[in-house]
């Protein structure tokens, strides 16, 4: 049975968020904003917060560095999943993954079917993890921002969530470095 186990103390983990996007600035970033008030409301840290243009090397660089940074525990991203010439976000991810993880881009795309139908398919959702942090990207609209974090992070992100969630494994992530 899924469900929340009260009886384990919650435990906050570090978040950092990124907007894929040349035009957006931090006064017009309503995907980052409602990722960031989720991320709160649910008693999580936004660690850190940035805009990044649809750049391959400005989205591996922030990537990288949120992964160097033992600080940060997990990197949600929105935007640049679609399929034109400038949706790279999928791409960037992929080249810093260690471990895809298929079925987050999979259940995405599968809730977003029950509202969009199938507009859903141009969708290009992704998730994995590299030195230990977890690395999910989401499309670049609140909606899907809502959907992603509602109805699949803010459960696998609490550690209270069973029968099984992403947070009891963080400290098994680094095993084959030997860390």
């Amino acid at each position: 049975m899924t469900k929340i186990d009260e009886s384990r103390p919650f435990l906050p983990v570090n978040i950092a968020v990124m907007t894929v996007s040349d035009t957006r600035s931090a006064a017009d970033d309503r995907s980052g904003d409602t990722l960031a008030g989720r991320i709160e409301g649910a008693g999580h840290v936004v660690a850190d917060r940035r805009i990044v243009a649809d750049e391959m090397t400005e989205i591996v660089a922030a990537l990288e560095s949120w992964i160097a940074d033992p600080e940060i525990d997990v990197v949600i991203s929105t935007g640049g999943t679609g399929v034109t010439g400038r949706d790279v976000t999928p791409e960037a991810f992929e080249q810093v993954f260690e471990k895809k993880i298929e079925g987050f881009g999979e259940l995405f795309r599968w809730i977003s079917f029950q509202k969009i139908k199938t507009s859903t398919v141009q969708s290009r959702a992704v998730g994995g993890v590299a030195g230990g942090t977890y690395l999910f990207a989401l499309p670049g609209s609140p909606g899907a921002c809502k959907d992603g974090w509602d109805d699949i992070l803010q459960y696998q992100l609490d550690n209270r969530y069973r029968p099984c969630n992403f947070v009891e494994l963080m400290p098994r992530l680094q095993e084959h470095t030997g860390r």
